[in-house]
């Protein structure tokens, strides 16, 4: 089981590196809307730190789902899909290989990219380890939940709009914690609370996602 996990990811890892307007296109989403919201808001500094917690966190979801309404939409329209519900191996481990792939090339990137935008928004120094590590386990939450979405839809011609009202409230729990967090550090009282909640749900997202995953793309593919 392990090669054949091994062995997706890296299949996936090629495509996507193969397809970087895919990758670019939430990373850019997300510099975006943050860039732009100073000028929409002034520059004042006092009010930048006391949204940005929202703000960074919102910019995130809305980036994480821009991006995965084609997550397995190539995958159904060249038939791999069909050959991995047939397949031996457990379907749940293959979704998670693939999930893990786009997560690392996209949601990764934008963890990376955050701390710089942060700066943008006058967020200080001190907020910058939890707002990393916040967005660390956020994401893979919200790549997870969206991936539950993508494959309810993916036989779907215009999906996008269907699978935002399936996981928007499912993001809910994700974006207060993850803005709590920020915002608890910013104000200089302990984020170890939303912190160790954000890890609990990434610990169940990652334990019981891909057997959603996995139903929800038997259900695509059978009809």
């Amino acid at each position: 089981m392990s090669n054949v996990f091994v062995l997706l990811f890296a299949r996936e890892a090629r495509l996507l590196c193969r397809r970087p307007a895919e990758l670019a296109n939430p990373l850019v989403f997300f510099a975006i809307v943050i860039a732009l919201f100073p000028l929409a808001v002034g520059p004042e500094t006092q009010l930048l730190q006391r949204i940005s917690p929202g703000l960074v966190w919102l910019a995130a979801l809305l980036a994480v789902l821009l991006s995965l309404d084609g997550l397995f939409r190539g995958d159904y329209e060249d038939g791999s899909l069909e050959q991995w519900v047939v397949s031996p191996h457990p379907l749940a481990l293959l979704v998670l290989a693939k999930v893990l792939a786009h997560w690392i090339f996209s949601g990764l990137a934008l963890v990376i990219l955050a701390p710089l935008l942060g700066l943008m928004l006058g967020l200080p120094g001190s907020a910058m380890p939890v707002l990393l590590l916040s967005l660390l386990l956020g994401t893979p939450v919200l790549s997870l939940l969206g991936a539950v979405g993508a494959a309810l839809t993916v036989g779907l011609k215009r999906g996008g709009l269907l699978l935002a009202l399936l996981i928007l409230p499912l993001y809910i729990p994700v974006l207060i914690l993850g803005s709590g967090a920020l915002q608890a550090a910013l104000q200089g009282l302990p984020a170890a609370g939303y912190l160790l909640w954000l890890a609990s749900l990434a610990a169940l997202a990652l334990t019981l996602t891909p057997f959603a995953i996995a139903a929800g793309l038997t259900i695509s593919v059978g009809e």
